[in-house]
């Protein structure tokens, strides 16, 4: 009996165009649109929708999931907008009191985000020995003292992904006298280091709101187009997580767009180990593949500002675009780093516009062919010359992404990626596949659903083989918890590190599971 024809639609919203593409239960891609992004996130998704939509000419029953890949989360922290008010609650006394906690963050924004800081006593050690008694009554005293509005809290243990039990009891009594507010706990977002822990875990708090504007845009959207599909966020790693989920952690969703991008290019070409360069509008962002996934970042990752240490694709991004402003003064050329963005088609030259952008540049020396090249024939002579720096940075921008000075492939993808040469140094192949301006959201519709664990585990309480078979069942239930159908979940990094500074075997384990979407969904 012949499988039934269904459709998936991948959506990534950019901060110049919201691509989407409908791809069938063939992978094979039926429609693609670029739409301008908006302000208004159901109003973006919903011109997004509607644009791909009169594209496809079977019925809109047939469109079983709507996966969404957006970069709300990360404007949100980068304008300092929409965030929440958070307490932060560091259990970690009577040490740790030198440093105050969210210290190192940008004035600006710790004055838009800490209502209050607190740091009361509790904890564990690395081999998961308790530092102190929880001091139950320190955190409810100062609680029911705070007089300013509170949207949600943060809280964050010493070791906590050894041992969360002292979270835990933290949150109880948040919610004892806080009430009903959202709370997020570090020992399910970041790593062992407590101050990039604690500040990914107040990044998490602080976007909880946002998560929820995404969803309810995202859900308002599709009834909206009378869609009842299934809806999935894509998260920072190149995989795909449920609403609830989303709601829980949108930090996570921090780098989806570059992540989406890598996984696009790795469906379209087959490769699964190159180097992806995505240019948008505004920026390029660098990044490699490792078995068809982004190579996750081994240091900590700065956010706005915030230093953290929770899982980001390992990415090198420069201010090169197709919208980058080129200016001539008839000395020398400065390229952006402002941009026109999604002005383009009204402000470049080719367009009839006053604004030379590296599009222009890309035109006028026939790397490209797009709008009016005669309306260049007044253009500064130097356009070839600001292509030629453009070459430049991107060449040192990929030498520093590179491990090795062997050359290897690369992808190039986004809209913009007509500004990447056909040759560059240390680079031994520049593939363009099909629908590479639109590949972003392609990695968004064949994304699979994953869950990760980053534990620490005592080798005296359980041998080795018991540690990683407890990872990856741990990983497995995250997988299957953000949506990933059970029989289909697999191991896809099993990664152990032993600390061999401690004076008993400490091992820490990542572990990383895959599946697809749930059976139930996928029809």
């Amino acid at each position: 009996m012949q499988k039934e024809n269904t459709l998936r639609i991948g959506i990534d919203v950019g901060g110049t165009n919201t691509d989407a593409v409908v791809i069938d239960s063939t992978d094979s891609v039926v429609a693609k649109t670029k739409t301008p992004t908006t302000s208004d996130i159901q109003g973006g998704i919903s011109n997004a929708l509607e644009s791909v939509l009169s594209g496809v000419t079977e019925s809109i029953d047939k469109i079983t999931h709507v996966m969404l890949g957006t970069t709300h989360a990360t404007n949100a922290i980068l304008e300092r907008q929409d965030l929440n008010r958070i307490v932060s609650i560091r259990v970690a006394g009577p040490a740790s009191h030198a440093i105050p906690p969210l210290f190192d963050w940008p004035g600006e924004l710790r004055r838009e985000v800490l209502v209050g800081e607190v740091i009361v006593d509790g904890g564990s050690e690395l081999n998961g020995q308790e530092i102190a008694e929880f001091d139950r009554e320190h955190l409810s005293q100062f609680l029911s003292q705070i007089d300013d509005k509170i949207d949600a809290v943060a809280i964050t243990g010493v070791f906590s992904p050894v041992v969360p039990d002292h979270e835990l009891a933290a949150r109880d009594v948040a919610k004892e006298v806080l009430g009903d507010l959202p709370i997020s706990m570090s020992h399910g977002i970041g790593a062992l280091g407590l101050l990039e822990r604690e500040n990914a875990c107040a990044l998490n708090a602080a976007l909880l709101n946002v998560a929820k504007r995404i969803v309810d845009g995202l859900t308002e959207a599709l009834n909206s187009k009378g869609l009842s599909s299934h809806a999935y966020i894509a998260q920072n790693d190149g995989t795909l997580m449920g609403l609830d989920y989303a709601l829980r952690y949108p930090v996570l969703t921090i780098g989806s767009g570059p992540s989406n991008s890598m996984r696009g290019a790795a469906f379209l070409t087959g490769a699964s180990d190159a180097l992806v360069v995505d240019v948008g509008g505004t920026s390029t962002d660098i990044g490699v593949m490792n078995h068809g996934y982004p190579r996750e970042s081994s240091s900590p990752v700065d956010i706005g500002g915030v230093r953290t240490n929770f899982r980001m694709p390992d990415l090198v991004s420069i201010a090169l675009g197709g919208g980058t402003i080129v200016r001539d003064n008839g000395q020398n050329i400065r390229i952006g780093p402002d941009s026109v963005g999604f002005r383009l088609t009204d402000e470049a030259l080719i367009f009839g516009g006053s604004t030379s952008t590296l599009t222009d540049c890309a035109v006028a020396t026939g790397r490209a062919n797009m709008g009016d090249p005669s309306l260049l024939k007044n253009a500064s002579e130097n356009l070839e010359g600001a292509l030629v720096e453009s070459d430049r940075r991107l060449a040192d921008a990929i030498d520093t992404v590179k491990v090795s000075r062997s050359e290897v492939p690369l992808v190039a993808v986004g809209g913009g990626s007509i500004l990447v040469p056909n040759d560059l140094p240390g680079v031994s192949q520049v593939q363009r596949p099909e629908h590479y301006e639109v590949a972003n959201a392609i990695g968004a519709a064949i994304a699979s659903v994953s869950g990760q664990v980053d534990r620490v585990y005592k080798l005296s309480e359980s041998s080795r083989e018991e540690a990683l078979r407890e990872a990856s069942m741990a990983a497995r239930d995250e997988a299957i918890l953000a949506g990933a159908d059970p029989d289909s979940t697999e191991v896809v990094e099993l990664e152990e590190i032993p600390m061999a500074y401690l004076t008993e075997p400490v091992v820490r384990i990542r572990a990383k599971c895959a599946g697809a979407l749930t059976a139930d969904q996928a029809q």
